[in-house]
């Protein structure tokens, strides 16, 4: 029987998906191997009836530059009982498979990381290696590499976005747009930077208090008042949906708001706008205060998220896809593929990045980093404390709304 390899897909879309999964076939299937598409992610490797089909080089190329994912994904995470009674090791040896490609970001990669154990522990001769997705940008690789999706979820997020920005121009108004990013503000602090928005809210910025909604509607409020003071009349706010993550549950409670929550403990923030909670929370605060200012609400979400892959994804995922041959046949296994500035390939072992709990950490954004200092330092606009004087005509405590006041900077 020919050696055979099976890929599966978890966690959320990213543009990419498809670029990984075919060019992983087509490599292999130049080197003759059978490849597996496993529909149904890590479900289908603890059920006795997994769903899966044959990849040839026709179906990889008609698909490999698309959005989406070919292959259907699945959250599905399996738990310690799971391991030891459903893992469907006859797929493996029916089929004669050698190798597990896993495509995810860190709740996929951290259930990778226990499947690599696993089979470790019991002794059976199949290889795994994880790719990294995410439009989160959020898993830990060097050099500040990015996740795949991330660049072009990006570049649509910010298409979207100054799109909106010419609209608060034109019309005089202000848009908040709240962005995708569970516990990481990359994506809404690339969209802010890229669309020089003049206020980004990420979960990162409060490194040195904690996060609540009050803080986030004055941080708001201080940029609209700043462009006030300088005769600018319109703007957009980006927030990054993972601010919820950190908020108190009372403090969500007392803002109405009602979470519901996945299987990995995860707000459902893709059940609710955050942008037009912001917005209705934003509003009642004017009206408290008696200032004036015309809001709108965006949500980029998942619009970015199947979109086809911009040119650096379609490169990057196919020299990821060929890095995991290039893996295989060293050898490795338990590993992430990591391809650096120059396409070189090499392995991140799973086991050097867990924590404590087995778990991949989320990679968060070096707020004292240049990327993050430069943009709020320079193409932010924010009360400070040389505006307070002539705030007062808008505000009659304006170092309430002093933007490092506020976060403690």
């Amino acid at each position: 029987m020919k050696d055979s390899i099976i890929i599966l897909c978890g966690g959320g879309p990213a543009p990419g998906m498809n670029t990984v999964v075919c060019s992983v076939a087509k490599t292999f299937l130049a080197g003759g191997y059978r490849v597996i598409g496993l529909h149904g992610g890590y479900s289908g490797l603890f059920s006795p009836k997994a769903r899966t089909e044959d990849f040839d080089f026709f179906k990889a190329d008609a698909y490999f530059n698309r959005g989406g994912s070919y292959l259907q994904m699945s959250r599905f995470k399996p738990t310690d009982e799971d391991f030891e009674k459903n893992f469907n090791l006859s797929l493996f040896t029916d089929n004669n498979i050698k190798l597990l490609v896993t495509v995810g970001g860190d709740d996929t990669a951290s259930t990778a990381n226990r499947i690599a154990k696993f089979l470790e522990n019991k002794q059976y001769p199949i290889a795994n290696i994880h790719v990294p997705k995410t439009i989160d940008n959020d898993l830990p690789l060097p050099d500040n590499a990015p996740t795949f999706g991330f660049n072009s979820a990006k570049d649509e997020g910010a298409h979207i976005a100054r799109t909106v920005y010419e609209d608060a121009r034109t019309s005089g108004n202000w848009l908040l747009i709240s962005a995708m990013g569970r516990s990481a503000g990359h994506l809404a602090l690339g969209i802010g930077e890229a669309t020089h928005a003049p206020m980004t809210i990420i979960p990162e910025m409060f490194n040195k208090t904690d996060i609540t909604i009050e803080k986030i509607i004055r941080l708001t409020l201080s940029t609209i008042i700043k462009r006030r003071l300088l005769g600018i009349s319109y703007g957009t706010v980006v927030v990054a949906e993972g601010v919820f993550h950190d908020l108190a549950a009372e403090d969500i409670k007392a803002a109405g708001v009602s979470m519901t929550y996945d299987e990995h403990g995860h707000p459902e923030l893709g059940k609710i706008s955050k942008a037009v909670l912001f917005n209705e929370l934003l509003e009642k605060e004017m009206k408290k205060i008696g200032f004036k200012a015309k809001t709108r609400p965006v949500e980029i979400g998942y619009d970015v998220r199947c979109q086809d892959p911009i040119g650096y994804d379609l490169t990057y995922c196919s020299e990821m896809a060929m890095g995991v041959f290039e893996l295989f046949k060293k050898g490795e296994t338990g590993c992430m593929v990591y391809v650096d500035a120059f396409g070189n390939a090499k392995p991140l072992y799973l086991h050097d990045l867990q924590n404590a709990e087995g778990k991949i950490p989320p990679r968060r954004v070096d707020i004292e980093g240049g990327t993050a200092q430069n943009y709020f330092n320079h193409i932010c606009h924010f009360i400070t404390p040389e505006d307070y004087e002539a705030a007062k005509k808008f505000v009659p405590n304006p170092e309430a709304y002093d933007f490092k006041k506020i976060l403690n900077w």
